[in-house]
């Protein structure tokens, strides 16, 4: 089998010391211009590619990559994340290097563990809905940390967190606005940090619009789209409720699918947008995060750790927006269920 071609091999080819190609491998400019040309020749010709891995091993040396470790990479919400991480930190010169925990928190510990060994320069993690250790147990060092969307009780790292709970209050009282009395919450488990704070947000709602908007009627076996879809049809059968507040976008298309089987619907308003949001009629209305944002903002605040920023462990906590559509009424001609 081939081996991989050194850096001693590049200088041999090129006719130069060991120290100049590790130079001009590493981006030092000030070299010889001639030299810089034959040792790009010999890099071209060998094949040759740095080891990232064996420099990020060496004092003061970085293999400039950061991991991030999602719920679900099939859910479009953290592919965006994502994607808005790799967009900054690929501009700062880093590779990210993506791994889903698919909710299990000992899986969530693994590959943790298994970035850590790869020595990642700098950790965002999205933790999962039930923590098998805490991070005070994880064996030091741990390189720069900014948990996302679900905050974890150790003072060690920034958190970047959407405000759920308000984002849930503003979509259930429009509902009450457009005359709905019985509205269920169709969510995840409770679990789930997000689904905590959406659930508080939707029973404030209800508590500050009185005894007018009814009982809280919640439902939170919601974990994936068909079963969604088969709790919606559930409440369209028996008419337990007037109006829908869907606590994340599955949960949204669920109903749809469920109201497209029932040939009906009543008022809805779901958490995250998406993009068929608007193929409706009519288009469903939403409480919006700026998901790029949050992805940017814990990109940002990992690559500020890794130049030098020593402010102390912050959370930040980003608005959210309420996009109203018309999903939030009742059909035209009909009023809310009696």
């Amino acid at each position: 089998m081939l081996r991989n071609p050194t850096m001693k091999d590049v200088a041999h080819e090129a006719g130069v010391s060991l120290k100049t190609v590790s130079r001009h491998v590493n981006g030092e400019t000030n070299i010889d211009p001639g030299l810089a040309e034959r040792i790009s020749a010999a890099i071209a010709k060998l094949g040759y590619r740095r080891n990232l891995s064996a420099a990020s091993i060496r004092p003061g040396r970085t293999g400039k990559t950061i991991g991030l470790v999602i719920s679900d990479l099939a859910n479009p919400y953290y592919s965006t994340l994502a994607r808005a991480i790799e967009s900054v930190a690929d501009a700062a010169g880093y590779l990210v290097t993506i791994a889903s925990s698919e909710e299990d928190g000992r899986r969530h510990d693994r590959l943790v563990d298994r970035l850590l060994e790869q020595r990642v320069d700098g950790l965002i993690v999205v933790p999962p809905r039930r923590a098998t250790r805490d991070w005070s147990e994880v064996a030091a060092p741990i390189p720069p940390l900014v948990v996302l969307d679900r905050p974890v009780p150790y003072g060690g790292a920034d958190a970047v967190l959407a405000d759920n709970a308000g984002g849930a209050r503003a979509a259930t009282l429009a509902l009450v606005a457009g005359g709905a009395r019985r509205i269920a919450f169709v969510g995840d488990s409770p679990d789930i940090y997000t689904m905590r704070e959406r659930h508080a947000g939707y029973a404030a709602a209800l508590a500050e619009a009185g005894p007018a908007a009814g009982a809280p009627l919640t439902i939170t076996t919601a974990h994936t789209r068909e079963q969604a879809e088969r709790e919606v049809g559930g409440v369209l059968r028996d008419g337990r409720a007037d109006a829908l507040f869907t606590a994340n976008n599955r949960a949204t298309i669920g109903a749809l699918l469920a109201f497209r089987t029932a040939g009906r619907r009543v008022p809805l308003v779901g958490f995250d947008d998406f993009e068929t949001a608007l193929l409706g009629d009519p288009p469903v209305s939403v409480v919006s995060q700026d998901v790029e944002l949050m992805g940017r903002t814990a990109a940002g605040l990992v690559l500020g750790r890794l130049n030098g920023d020593t402010s102390a462990f912050a959370t930040r906590v980003l608005p959210t927006r309420l996009i109203l559509r018309g999903s939030e009424r009742p059909p035209a001609g009909r009023g809310s269920a009696g």
